[in-house]
């Protein structure tokens, strides 16, 4: 009930664009006294947020907290279902751990799990994810598509455009997809996505979408081994990039393409990720468990599989691989 309640006065705060809000009016908006919203507004104080309280014109948010909060990421959320419901931890193992015990549990189509630092986080094929405090985003997406098992690959691509999408939005740089999940800016990797399959034989029950983003980092943030392959938005941008925002924007595009993709299925979604995709009509090398490809990259199939010709002019379908440009 608690939460309920500040989510619909977030809500107030978000639709009232910058605008003063008063303690009647907000009181008579979410059912409740001017003494408990007193106490909310309290919270958020609490919490970083700097609120402003004008006597007969009532209270508007002038600031918010550095440190990510849930209540921060709600504020200014316009989606429908996409981080409606936020799970939020400043220090986790992984978010994945916690979203697939949450996906098992029934949680809603949309829940995200966020944390400020994950001390064990994990990339594709196992691999470690270095994820500092305060400084990147760290998230995992519960979703619970109708769509065949086969598919399930499809909603990295998918989330890959909306990742370049909001960051093309929020910070005006230029990112890059690389086939399957990596997003580089000016060659170095900012980001990665790790999808993970709840299902039985013939039904999904949820898939797992890991999120890793670097936003605030410096280079010496980084381990040595790190700082010529990795970077951050701060470090191609050259400023703080605000996280909420950040993640709210991925969140409405994600949305909006996730429903589209319900919709009228890969199609448009395969166009948005091709013209995003730093391999297409470039020579790479394809790293599989099994051999090493090495040809021009043609684009991806119907399915998101990725397309390779070789010098004989044999094409190769990649299901699984590293890329090297």
């Amino acid at each position: 009930m608690q939460s309920e309640l500040r989510k619909q006065l977030l809500d107030a705060f978000t639709n009232a664009g910058g605008s003063y809000l008063s303690g009647q009016y907000l009181a008579e908006l979410i059912g409740c006294s001017r003494t408990a919203v007193w106490k909310h507004i309290e919270e958020l104080r609490k919490e970083g947020f700097e609120l402003e309280a004008v006597r007969k014109k009532g209270y508007r948010i002038v600031k918010t907290p550095e440190k990510l909060t849930a209540d921060e990421i709600r504020l200014g959320l316009t989606t429908s279902f996409i981080g409606k419901n936020i799970h939020y931890e400043e220090s986790v193992e992984s978010t994945q751990k916690i979203a697939l015990q949450l996906a098992s549990q029934g949680v809603p189509e949309g829940t995200v799990v966020i944390a400020d630092e994950q001390r064990s986080g994990k990339g594709r094929m196992n691999r470690n994810w270095y994820s500092p405090k305060y400084t990147g985003i760290w998230m995992s997406l519960i979703t619970r598509p109708k769509i065949p098992l086969t598919k399930a690959p499809q909603l990295t691509l998918l989330t890959a455009v909306a990742i370049v999408q909001a960051m093309e939005e929020i910070t005006g740089t230029i990112p890059e997809i690389k086939w399957p999940n990596d997003i580089l800016i000016d060659g170095k990797k900012v980001s990665g996505i790790l999808t993970e399959l709840q299902a039985e034989a013939d039904r999904i029950h949820s898939i797992i979408i890991g999120i890793g983003i670097n936003v605030n980092q410096k280079k010496e943030d980084f381990p040595l081994e790190l700082q010529e392959k990795a970077s951050s938005l701060f470090i191609e941008k050259g400023e703080l990039i605000p996280r909420a925002g950040l993640i709210r924007c991925i969140f409405k595009h994600f949305e909006k393409l996730y429903l589209l993709y319900l919709e009228q299925g890969f199609f448009p979604i395969k166009l948005l990720w091709e013209s995003y995709a730093i391999s297409i009509g470039k020579i790479i090398k394809a790293r599989t468990l099994t051999e090493v490809i090495e040809g021009k990259a043609l684009g991806i199939t119907s399915e998101g599989v990725l397309k390779i010709e070789d010098q004989s002019g044999t094409i190769h379908h990649v299901y699984s691989a590293d890329i090297e440009l």
